[in-house]
């Protein structure tokens, strides 16, 4: 259940990091340990933006890289701030609005992506 008192979101506080678009902040999170697919390289690596402050739709990036913690050992680049903002400003180009209650929105940027066989 997602809080409605707005000061935690989904994503909650512990692990989460905060970054500044645009004088509006938000948090994101990676999670640190690869889901199965991931791990295997099978999938992309996926990381979640919410505002900082309201509660609202989450936003889903799934990137075109591995997990940098899968376990095959497949080359990944790490989510750096930068592309976590550029991921921020393309979202709310496409639609996304941060504060407004509903469903993940998803942004992917998959495209590239080869699964390890």
């Amino acid at each position: 259940m997602l809080p409605t008192d707005g000061r935690a979101g989904a994503l909650g506080r512990k692990g989460a990091r905060r970054i500044v678009v645009d004088r509006t902040a938000y948090r994101w999170r990676l999670r640190r340990r690869p889901t199965y697919f991931q791990g295997l390289a099978w999938s992309p690596c996926t990381f979640a933006i919410e505002h900082a402050d309201t509660s609202g739709t989450t936003l889903v990036v799934t990137t075109n890289q591995p997990h940098p913690s899968n376990w095959i050992g497949c080359e990944a680049k790490a989510v750096l701030p930068s592309d976590v903002a550029q991921a921020i400003e393309r979202a709310l180009r496409e639609g996304w609005n941060p504060t407004d209650p509903g469903s993940p929105f998803s942004l992917d940027l998959s495209a590239g992506f080869t699964p390890s066989p």
